[in-house]
């Protein structure tokens, strides 16, 4: 009994022996296949550091005008519009602006698109190199891709009744309101005379000028301006009179007679009392 009881616990510890020698023997296995990846790449870090690096191919640009465009040149009186957009700005009132200026200049269509590739920067540029070669024919087309990129930035155009939001602040002088007033109407572009006047007049504070705007009841802004003028004028007035301090009365200057004459006058009265001595 005792040997067979030793026989089979021999065994055991024998089993768990072999088990833990081939837990070993796969664990430094793996740890071997660790080390041989880490070695692997270090050497391939090191051998990208001994290779040249190649430089990356250089960006080609391509002729983005067409033939008829690319032969006409640029005199050498003209110079550059000053105007410059980023790709944030509104192309509508950089278009504006570019007419402008080349209306002072002239310049064939040849010339403007030429000029308006100038006025580009940043990402607007890169959206204009971005085109393909050959591309741009006129400075319409040019204009009407230009507004279709960037119609996302374009401003909505004002209307009529935005006249009516415009109202003359607490401490804003009727010349600075109706100057306001008036470069909204320019910019609405409306000619409907009766509602830029009840919109003015709407806008404007409470106080004599309005009292004025009620009695008069003018037709058209015209004449809202020259009552305003003339309500200005007479305001100035009124307020540098009160505001001037009005000069002092002379005093009334005081005759002394002559000492001569003062002692004549002594020496009658002298007499006349000896001559009378009641």
């Amino acid at each position: 009994m005792c040997s067979c009881s030793y026989i089979h616990i021999t065994m055991a510890a024998s089993k768990v022996e072999q088990e833990r020698m081939q837990a070993d023997l796969a664990a430094s296995q793996v740890r071997n296949d660790e080390l041989h990846r880490a070695n692997e790449e270090l050497r391939r870090g090191w051998r990208g550091r001994d290779e040249p690096k190649t430089a990356s191919p250089s960006r080609k640009f391509t002729t983005l005008f067409s033939q008829a465009i690319m032969e006409t040149a640029i005199p050498n009186t003209f110079t550059g519009p000053k105007v410059t957009f980023t790709g944030v700005e509104d192309p509508e009132a950089h278009l504006t602006a570019f007419h402008t200026q080349m209306l002072l200049v002239g310049g064939s269509d040849a010339v403007r698109c030429k000029l308006f590739m100038s006025t580009l920067t940043g990402m607007a540029m890169d959206w204009f190199i971005s085109l393909p070669e050959g591309h741009v024919t006129s400075f319409a087309q040019l204009s009407q891709l230009f507004r279709e990129q960037y119609l996302a930035n374009i401003t909505p155009s004002p209307v009529s009744y935005d006249l009516f939001d415009v109202k003359q602040f607490q401490g804003e002088t009727l010349k600075e309101y109706i100057s306001r007033f008036g470069a909204q109407v320019v910019k609405v572009g409306t000619t409907e005379e009766p509602m830029i006047v009840y919109a003015f007049r709407k806008g404007v504070r409470p106080g004599s000028f309005s009292k004025t705007l009620n009695c008069s009841r003018p037709k058209t802004f015209a004449e809202i301006r020259r009552q305003a003028v003339e309500h200005i004028a007479s305001e100035g007035e009124a307020y540098e009179k009160c505001t001037t301090t009005a000069p002092t009365r002379p005093k009334a200057q005081i005759r002394t007679q002559p000492v001569r004459v003062h002692q004549a006058a002594t020496e009658r009265k002298h007499l006349r009392a000896k001559e009378d001595p009641a």
